[in-house]
């Protein structure tokens, strides 16, 4: 197999055993980002000089015996998010276009420190700085966003793997998108430090940063390092992560549905649902097909959250930034917010209805260790119709909403051949059940396909 498609952890290994060298697995990628990304416009960053110099001075270090962690070695992007010292991160906003951080995020320090190589950044599907990014499968079409430009150049052997940051889905559906893995940990597991915009305020329990990936496998191998206290994200919490490797199937009970009831499916959607439930089957305790209780709340509560403050929020952010010119998705954004403001009066009952949806939720989960369901409720997604169709996308709020683990592997296809993934949801903290069942599925149902670029 050709290695920049093999996954990151095969990557690492034969480093390790010095069948390649990390300068020359760099520049493989380089090569492939080169080949690829005036298609996809997916990284906007790439420091190919410093990249090549972090992985000589990687291969320098294993000469020594030194292996600074599971990933030596292997190059990797990040959303432009996430900041990078001495590196433009823009955050896609055009107050930030010059903007040059003077420190790492806390993800980025602990991916150095592992002794990773990074050469590129990239951004959501469309903003005004960088332009359009396309999907790899088909360049016509979105790779989702907003991490999409991680899992497009991910998905076309670019890089091995990315990290991106999930507020309503936007880890999981750019996987679906391009059909690679992902996850999206509990609410309080990985530091936020870093990233823009940055963690707190009303709706901090939303959103999280993940590691997207070609196979479940390296995702079990990100995780641990990424994770864990900082001492400067607050919400962060000491929780112990547990492994995949040592989850017990045979004693898992899963509960699975194709439709929410807010947003049905396309029959495609649904059959790969169903068919990752039957690989199931055999390897679990039992499998049902059932529908958590007021689950088709969730696009209503979802919205009202996002809007309740009338943009007022948002506006403070772009002047922060610097930001006088906004993408039409933005002022979508912004007219939707204004358009339904709440009173405090409102919001306080609004966030009332929030506990009470969670506190059902995971009453629910007390019968079940896993919930398998759709990402979203079709497969390829037209450039600029995000706003268009958002209860589409309420799969993923859900578990924003809960803030509970969930996992994306793929599972089917379209007729025409667009990857489709499944959502694997497991209860808080326990990504290790979440990913061990993800694996499963991966391994009856094939997983990550080369795109045809």
């Amino acid at each position: 197999m050709d290695l920049i498609f093999a996954s990151a952890t095969e990557q690492a290994r034969a480093i390790r055993e010095k069948q390649i060298s990390s300068e020359e697995l760099t520049q493989a990628c380089l090569t492939r980002i080169a080949e690829v990304n005036p298609r996809l416009n997916a990284v906007v960053q790439l420091r190919a000089a410093t990249a090549s110099a972090e992985a000589r001075a990687a291969d320098t270090a294993l000469a020594r015996g030194e292996i600074r962690g599971p990933l030596h070695g292997v190059p990797f992007t990040l959303k432009d998010a996430i900041e990078t010292e001495g590196v433009i991160s823009t955050g896609g906003t055009l107050g930030r276009a010059n903007y040059v951080p003077e420190e790492d995020a806390t993800v980025v320090k602990r991916l150095r420190a592992a002794g990773c190589p990074e050469f590129g950044w990239a951004w959501e599907s469309d903003n005004r700085i960088y332009g359009r990014t396309n999907n790899p499968w088909d360049v016509s079409l979105s790779p989702g966003g907003s991490s999409g430009g991680e899992s497009a150049i991910i998905a076309a052997g670019g890089s091995p793997f990315g990290l991106g940051s999930d507020a309503g889905g936007s880890v999981r559906f750019p996987a679906h998108c391009t059909g690679i893995a992902a996850i999206k940990p509990t609410s309080g597991r990985v530091p936020r430090t870093g990233h823009f915009p940055g963690p707190g305020g009303t709706l901090d329990a939303l959103w999280q940063i993940g590691p997207l990936a070609r196979s479940v496998e390296d995702l079990n191998t990100i995780l641990p390092v990424i994770s864990g206290v900082d001492w400067r994200d607050h919400a962060v919490v000491p929780m112990p992560l547990g492994d995949a490797g040592k989850v017990n199937l045979k004693s898992l009970r899963v509960a699975f549905h194709a439709d929410n009831g807010i947003e049905t499916p396309s029959q495609e959607t649904t059959d790969a649902v169903l068919s990752a439930a039957k690989a199931l089957e055999t390897s679990v305790s039992r499998v049902e097909e059932v529908r958590p209780p007021e689950i088709e709340q969730t696009y209503g509560i979802y919205f009202s959250l996002f809007t309740a403050d009338g943009g007022v929020g948002l506006e403070a952010l772009l002047a922060a930034a610097g930001t006088r010119q906004v993408h039409p998705l933005m002022r979508r954004v912004l007219e939707l917010q204004r358009s339904h403001a709440k009173s405090m009066a409102a919001f306080v009952e609004l966030t009332g209805q929030w506990d009470a949806f969670r506190r059902s939720l995971l009453t629910f989960m007390e019968q079940y260790d896993v919930l398998v369901c759709p990402v979203c409720s079709f497969a390829g997604m037209v450039h600029g119709s995000t706003y268009d169709r958002l209860p589409a996308f309420s799969y993923t709020m859900t578990y924003n909403l809960t803030g509970w683990p969930a996992a994306v592997v793929r599972a089917g296809s379209t007729p025409g051949g667009l990857p489709i993934g499944v959502q694997i949801v497991a209860r808080p903290w326990r990504e290790d059940v979440a990913l061990a069942v993800a694996a499963r599925i991966e391994e009856s149902l094939g997983g990550y396909q080369r795109p045809p670029l």
